[in-house]
């Protein structure tokens, strides 16, 4: 299973970013897929969930802010970051559940930064 996730960077407070995560060696649409996020000093923490049967669940922090969205003949996994934060200022990884066994699977960060 590899997750790569891409699209981070620099943005104002206000603006918008949108991660994508490619995904090979599993089919997203049959896992519980995830992006997680951890700023320094921070656990990292949950940051959206899209299940098999594509329901969706926000940590509060980011509620009418972010959606996190899939594309099933692409087999990506998105996440649309609006009215970014600077508190959103994190490294921040894609997170596959793997149905079968329940065995997370972790692709490498990609960073966000948010200037105020």
């Amino acid at each position: 299973v590899q997750l790569q996730a891409y699209g981070g960077g620099l943005v104002q407070a206000g603006g918008s970013l949108r991660l994508s995560c490619a995904a090979s060696g599993i089919i997203i649409s049959f896992n519980s897929m995830s992006w997680y996020r951890q700023a320094p000093g921070n656990q990292r923490e949950l940051v959206a969930t899209m299940t098999m049967s594509g329901g969706t669940d926000y940590a509060d922090s980011v509620k009418g802010r972010f959606t996190i969205s899939r594309d099933n003949a692409k087999n990506m996994l998105f996440l649309q970051m609006n009215s970014l934060k600077p508190e959103d200022t994190a490294v921040y990884y894609c997170s596959a559940r793997i149905f079968v066994t329940q065995e997370n699977y972790w692709g490498q960060g990609t960073q966000v930064t948010v200037s105020s």
